[in-house]
């Protein structure tokens, strides 16, 4: 009996426990599939871990303003960490920080950010400085283009729908645009800047562009739907810098899971919790592994033709 229990004391012993339970508030600038997914991930990591946190998650619903009464109430909230998803957000609790001393007490932990630098968060990814420190979606764009352009060989025009309030998207229209002076084709934007623009805008494409490629952009991807409906109207085929728009109706994607960009987010947010890591010498990480998600649905109703290597190198396929 003796034996058993010190075997189970041992067990017991062995498990990670960490007895405070941590305040995390989360900045979060838009539902939507990638982003959800983010912040599951980030949940799921933590519990893995063992780090018990209770959570204060506000969502901007895609309004900038919103976003920074959203940083300036968490600042109130005395949290351990704050969790910004979503470049807006990120930048909404930077400034916040400046208003309010106290909320520099608490690591800020950005994710789903394409560019930490150009977004003024961080002056170096090696040595992030203050404390702010996040995991970067710095999108693989060459990738992405190669992937495009096995569907369409002799691309010439690609169209690209952004809000150019994001500082993401515009660093991933400056890479798109740069790869189409490598592979001589034109780039064709259209600029929204609210979710209610987002149909006219893809309007705007139609009869001008090959294809259409859209970024990582929260208020484009909230607004997916009206660019559907008007590829699959018009046969025009659309292209997505995430998988998760496969799902929901984009012709394919070679592009990250964004569970497991949170989940990568939630080991980092642990040894700044618990191992006693600082913000300000914390690298900025990237996410490296790519998946490819085709939908041969959507691919019929915009009248393209999926090529044979993609098929076989699909890691999901929607049918």
């Amino acid at each position: 009996m003796k034996t058993i229990l010190l075997l189970c004391a041992m067990l017991v012993s062995a498990l990670p426990c960490f007895a405070k339970t941590y305040a995390i508030s989360v900045n979060q600038f838009v539902e939507h599939p990638s982003l959800d997914a983010v912040l599951r991930g980030f949940q799921d990591s933590l519990k893995a871990q063992g780090v018990e946190a209770v959570y204060s998650v506000h969502t901007a619903q895609a309004n900038v303003a919103t976003a920074n009464q959203i940083a300036s109430q968490i600042a109130g909230e005395k949290p351990d960490l704050v969790l910004a998803i979503a470049t807006p957000s990120a930048q909404a609790c930077a400034l916040a920080i400046k208003k309010a001393p106290a909320l520099a007490q608490a690591p800020l932990l950005f994710t789903a950010i394409t560019d930490p630098v150009a977004a003024g968060l961080v002056t170096d990814l090696e040595q992030p400085g203050k404390n702010i420190t996040g995991v970067s979606d710095m999108l693989p764009v060459a990738q992405h283009i190669e992937m495009v352009r096995t569907f369409f060989p002799n691309l010439k025009k690609l169209g690209m729908i952004y809000n150019a309030g994001e500082a993401n998207s515009k660093v991933t229209v400056s890479m798109v645009q740069a790869e189409g002076a490598r592979l001589d084709f034109t780039v064709i934007e259209a600029a929204v800047a609210k979710t209610s623009d987002v149909y006219q805008a893809a309007k705007s494409l139609v009869g001008r562009v090959d294809a259409i490629y859209l970024p990582t952009d929260n208020t484009v991807i909230s607004a997916l739907e009206s660019v559907l409906k008007v590829c699959e109207e018009e046969k025009l085929p659309v292209f997505s810098a995430d998988v998760d728009s496969v799902q929901r109706g984009t012709v394919a994607a070679l592009a990250f899971d964004y569970y497991q960009h949170g989940y990568q987010t939630g080991a980092m947010a642990k040894r700044l919790l618990v191992d006693g890591a600082q913000p300000a010498t914390t690298p900025v990480e990237l996410q490296k592994e790519l998946i490819l998600h085709l939908n041969k649905k959507a691919a019929q109703k915009m009248a393209v033709s999926v090529p044979d290597t993609i098929l076989r190198s699909a890691d999901k396929i929607y049918e």
